[in-house]
């Protein structure tokens, strides 16, 4: 079952494609977009991914996005470069973090849903999406409503 709106979002730290920790608690003050993309290099992750990098589909003052999936650091980086895509990738590989927010996909044990979650400025969860059809994109324009909402 996904986090709940309104719940604290938990702290976690993971690898960037750089190798670098990232961390929640050090975004705090900022909107965080979380996005579960399942795997790197599958045609709707892309899709999702490169729009997200060349429109301003997900850009609001204040706020970062990052995606999170099993893929490594090795391919979070090559995956980065090939397809152009600007914000960080977060290696998940054990699920970890997927299993916090209650991301993970119980038909499809090894991958995450394709979910978003939005952390707001305090760390609370402000809203969560699951598309339960994998190969579905995500409901861009809800996700953009809910940073709008948040300022």
């Amino acid at each position: 079952m996904a986090i709940q709106v309104g719940a604290a979002a938990p702290d976690f730290t993971l690898k960037t494609q750089d190798e670098k920790e990232w961390k929640l608690s050090d975004h705090k003050g900022k909107n965080v977009v979380l996005l579960w993309p399942p795997l790197d290099w599958s045609p709707t992750c892309t899709k999702e991914n490169c729009r997200i990098s060349k429109e301003p589909v997900l850009s609001a003052p204040n706020s970062v996005v990052v995606g999170i999936s099993r893929d490594s650091t090795w391919s979070h980086k090559a995956y980065k470069k090939a397809e152009g895509i600007t914000h960080d990738l977060l290696a998940d590989p054990m699920l970890a973090v997927t299993k916090q927010f209650g991301m993970e996909h119980p038909a499809v044990p090894f991958i995450s849903h394709r979910g978003t979650v939005i952390v707001d400025k305090n760390g609370k969860v402000a809203f969560v999406q699951i598309q339960e059809k994998t190969g579905e994109e995500r409901d861009m324009a809800a996700v953009q409503a809910a940073l709008k909402k948040l300022g």
